[in-house]
């Protein structure tokens, strides 16, 4: 999942983005408004993970900002303010889940995935494909039972799939899964990790539709 963190505390936004990093996630981590609306009109993030009070702006007013543009990209702020009338604000202002600062990183990745979840309108961690079963929560594969050893980025390839099953995705969106804002891309990244993934749960799981994309096929 590619995710927009803006956080202009050094440590907690190190440690933030070197969790979901780890997790599989592609994480851009900003600490100004002004960069991350920058890189938020170039990139299609997936989920934003916001800071309310920043250097240069609050980032209750940007979230109101992309809401009344129509952007529904998930929004979940991360704040050290754990007032009741807070958080009603920022829920009511377009939020989809509200984290007070101080908290587990183990959390914050389960919540920012159940929110991600819940956008594509698939709820269920769980999805099965033949004697595949992949568990989205856990980051988990398995063939008839036996659990797959899939690398961080096999997992973003796959996750971007699972999260839109019987959708066609586009290489530029598991380009977008794969590479943190600025980093170099091959051109042949993606074809790469789609063919370890068809080694490890079957060529038929994963649709080539030329000059489109790809399709999980569920």
């Amino acid at each position: 999942m590619r995710i927009l963190l803006i956080e202009d505390d050094s440590a907690l936004g190190d440690a933030m983005r070197d969790h979901l990093t780890a997790l599989g996630n592609g994480v851009d981590w900003l600490r100004l408004l002004a960069d991350a609306r920058n890189a938020f009109a170039a990139v299609a993030y997936e989920l934003v993970l916001l800071d309310l009070n920043l250097p240069d702006g609050r980032g209750l007013d940007w979230l109101q900002e992309i809401r009344r543009r129509g952007d529904s990209v998930p929004v979940v702020i991360v704040t050290a303010q754990d007032q009741i009338q807070s958080r009603i604000e920022g829920l009511n202002s377009g939020a989809d889940d509200y984290l007070v600062k101080p908290f587990d990183l183990d959390e914050l990745a389960a919540r920012t995935a159940a929110v991600a979840r819940r956008y594509v309108g698939n709820p269920n961690p769980l999805l099965q494909l033949g004697n595949v079963t992949i568990d989205a929560a856990r980051r988990q594969v398995s063939v008839e039972g036996h659990p797959l050893d899939l690398t961080a980025r096999e997992w973003a390839v796959l996750d971007r799939l699972v999260r839109h099953p019987n959708v066609i995705v586009s290489k530029a969106a598991l380009e977008d899964s794969l590479y943190q804002f600025g980093a170099e891309i091959e051109s042949n990244t993606v074809e790469v990790y789609i063919s370890r993934l068809r080694k490890k749960i079957g060529r038929e799981a994963i649709v080539t539709l030329r000059g489109l994309g790809y399709r999980l096929a569920v």
